[in-house]
């Protein structure tokens, strides 16, 4: 039986924090956003740990580390989007460093899973 190993990934672990705080966050937004900007950060950030999930349940290592660069664009999509978000006044400065800093550490921790998976791919 599959015991769906991505889930014990520190960055899968890290990934699911941030999509509970940008949806905990884009409450804030005007209701306006809700066909453009909420759904668009919600979509990024439910994309992660979708991609995750998905390139852990391939066998192929090379379609592991293509589904982690999704993971890894997605991150950068939903940065993006945090900081319109704040420039257009729907959330804080602090809102902003709590989201970049949960980015942050995805990222270096999808980089060093990639890394990791990359000098199992050159053997």
């Amino acid at each position: 039986m599959n015991d769906f190993y991505y889930r014990k990934l520190k960055v899968y672990q890290l990934s699911m924090q941030l999509v509970v705080a940008i949806y905990k966050l884009s409450e804030k937004f005007p209701s306006s956003e809700r066909l453009a900007l909420t759904n668009q950060i919600q979509r990024a950030a439910v994309s992660v740990p979708s991609n995750i999930a998905e390139g852990m349940g391939r066998f192929s290592i090379k379609e592991r580390i293509h589904h982690l660069d999704f993971s890894s664009g997605s991150l950068m999509e939903v940065m993006c989007q945090t900081e319109i978000a704040e420039k257009l006044g729907y959330i804080t400065h602090e809102d902003l460093i709590a989201i970049e800093n949960l980015v942050k550490e995805s990222e270096m921790t999808l980089i060093g899973l990639r890394k990791s998976l990359d000098s199992k791919n050159n053997f």
